[in-house]
């Protein structure tokens, strides 16, 4: 699996990173940095979780 994020549309709300603090971070510049763009299959649920909590939808997990 893969994480893409679309720093364009994040608002840097923090959702992400506070259910998955292990993958996601919002950066300096106030928008979302993905720290681990391939995660185990072990955190799936976890990752999966975080990307559904965007409440703007930048983040998508393929």
């Amino acid at each position: 699996m893969r994480i893409e994020a679309d720093r364009g549309k994040c608002d840097g709300l923090g959702m992400c990173e506070a259910m998955a603090p292990d993958f996601f971070e919002v950066g300096d510049d106030g928008t979302v940095v993905v720290l681990d763009e391939r995660p185990a299959e072990e955190h799936r649920t976890d990752v999966a979780a975080a990307v559904d909590s965007c409440p703007v939808l930048a983040l998508k997990l393929r």
